[in-house]
């Protein structure tokens, strides 16, 4: 079992308070966004043995488990974050994994740069992702229902919108919706800064289910991304409660300290709210136009404690143990690779003493005995 020493990454987004607060650490001044823990190549969990990466490369078998291995590769098969918003992150999809795979293999065709800005595939996989809310979390998931947002957005009594509403209200669902989101990501860039504007001092004046659309329009002022936001259900998460974001559901965070877990990939297409490379084709091609209920997830109990956030997906798996003050040692040992977050109180992992903010990496196999009074994120693989 290894003492993870993690990265903290300093994005504008991020909040400047939220996880050294977490940590006990004072804050710095500087925006910190996300703390990584795995073996990503872009910032990997420090041991004494070496970087996380380095110590997986080196026996990836023993490190990760064989059936692991064999499943998904020499390598660890997903990536942990605290995430720590303070400001609106990109609105954005990712592609499944064959959609990765070819557009992927497309790129490397061409000899497109992987560090070119206009890249959209940096790897061949997926990125399936959950984030658990630690404080009250603000993002948004999914379309809502057309006739909704045409409400939503008649009410606001912006004259430019009316096009968009009598779109939303003429066509099937999947059209409206395509067809809407179209036409904002291709609108004039003038005409659209103006929109905005006019859209973002309405919802400001109006307040309530606007607010969450004035906050986003004032730190992306003329962002076509604040309409493309207004597509979309807005979801406020309780402590404890978490989301699941699939292949093409477009999102964003908004606000508040969450456990993030997704699939190792840098995948990412945007839809707006940046100033980062937008294109528009290939998103259009990816964006699931399906609207529906952002659909919640709280954890399922099982007998041993542990409470599960169940997904359908197989690269990772999350759940948390809330340990009450005398319950004992609780053996958490499995046959594949864990990483274990406390995130509340005192946590005894094996001979390391995890307060909050802190983690460990079990190799598959490994004694993992955990006591104490707190509450430990485990994020491990389904098999």
């Amino acid at each position: 079992m290894d003492r993870l020493d993690n990265t903290v990454r300093p994005y504008a987004w991020g909040s400047t308070t939220a996880i050294p607060a977490l940590l006990g650490t004072e804050p710095t001044g500087e925006p910190q966004a996300e703390m990584w823990m795995g073996a990503h190549p872009g910032a990997p969990s420090r041991t004494g043995r070496g970087t996380l990466a380095e110590v997986v490369d080196a026996d990836p078998e023993k490190e990760l488990g064989a059936a692991s291995a064999a499943k998904f590769g020499p390598r660890l098969p997903f990536l942990l974050k605290l995430l720590a918003a303070g400001a609106p992150l990109s609105l954005q999809v990712h592609p499944d994994l064959t959609q990765a795979r070819r557009g992927y293999e497309d790129e490397e065709r061409r000899s497109v740069p992987l560090d070119a800005p206009y890249r959209n595939y940096k790897d061949a996989n997926h990125k399936p992702e959950l984030i658990c809310a630690l404080t009250e979390f603000d993002g948004l998931c999914g379309f809502r229902a057309p006739a909704g947002t045409a409400d939503l957005l008649d009410g606001l009594g912006v004259a430019s919108l009316k096009p968009y509403v009598d779109l939303l209200r003429a066509h099937p669902e999947d059209a409206a919706l395509r067809e809407v989101l179209t036409a904002i990501l291709t609108a004039d860039p003038e005409e659209m800064s103006r929109t905005v504007t006019e859209t973002a001092a309405a919802c400001d004046r109006l307040g309530g289910a606007y607010a969450p659309y004035a906050d986003i329009a004032h730190h992306y002022p003329g962002d076509p991304g604040v309409l493309a936001a207004m597509l979309l259900n807005h979801v406020r998460l309780q402590p404890g409660e978490a989301l699941f974001l699939g292949a093409g559901i477009p999102h964003a965070y908004l606000d508040g300290l969450g456990v993030e877990i997704m699939a190792n990939s840098d995948n990412v297409l945007r839809c707006g709210l940046t100033p980062k490379h937008v294109d528009v084709p290939e998103l259009l091609r990816i964006v699931r136009f399906e609207a529906g209920d952002p659909g919640i997830l709280r954890p399922e109990a099982s007998p041993d404690g542990e409470e599960v956030y169940d997904t359908p997906i197989d690269e990772f798996r999350l759940s948390r143990y809330v340990l009450p003050e005398g319950s004992g040692v609780h053996d958490l040992t499995l046959p594949t690779p864990q990483i274990l977050l406390c995130t509340a109180g005192t946590v005894r992992a094996g001979q390391h003493e995890l307060a909050p903010g802190r983690s460990v990496f079990v190799p598959a196999d490994e004694t993992a005995e955990v006591s104490g009074s707190g509450t430990v994120f485990r994020a491990t693989v389904r098999l």
